[in-house]
């Protein structure tokens, strides 16, 4: 992602509030972590976190033996995830500060990337995808919704941008494999 893309601080405080009320009635994230294929002992990145709401479930399901990064462009997300961890005793789990479309985790790093609710977001999506592949294992899988645009859209966007390819799609999401 890039500056433009980061939301405003208000922005952000808001949408935190609204998930904390929306979890509180409805668990949704709680409910699609678990039709993502995330096992115990695997690394995923929770790409773009927000909150973190996904990123605790994660943390659950890869258990101490996984590892789980949330990255997020926001200083706030960052912020919000590290309470949860510590409020919560996650070992397994830390931030990563995004800079533009540059994740500093090196290369090969995740077995699952999930990036959900935020890729309609995304002002450049070949690059963005690029950045996804050099993070993804050979063997990974990339989970990833259209959140508020249309399916079709998000799919041409992946399609396009030559990085993966689509091979599952349910309701909620499509899953992906690398193009090496």
């Amino acid at each position: 992602m890039v500056k433009n893309e980061k939301m405003s601080d208000s922005s952000f405080k808001f949408m935190n509030f609204t998930f904390k009320i929306m979890d509180l009635i409805y668990p949704s994230a709680k409910k699609r972590s678990k039709t993502f294929g995330i096992s115990e002992g695997i690394t995923v990145i929770d790409y773009g976190c927000g909150p973190g709401r996904y990123t605790i479930e994660f943390a659950k399901l890869v258990g101490e033996n996984g590892k789980v990064y949330a990255a997020d462009i926001h200083e706030m997300a960052a912020e919000e995830v590290n309470k949860r961890i510590k409020k919560l005793g996650l070992k397994n789990t830390e931030t990563v500060l995004v800079d533009g479309y540059n994740c500093p985790l090196p290369d090969k790093t995740a077995d699952v990337i999930c990036a959900i609710d935020m890729f309609f977001m995304i002002k450049d999506p070949t690059t963005f995808l690029g950045e996804l592949n050099r993070l993804i294992k050979d063997n990974g899988t990339l989970i990833i919704d259209e959140g508020h645009q249309k399916r079709d859209t998000a799919k041409d966007k992946i399609e396009k941008s030559g990085y993966w390819k689509i091979y599952h799609e349910t309701k909620d999401h499509l899953k992906c494999k690398p193009v090496k």
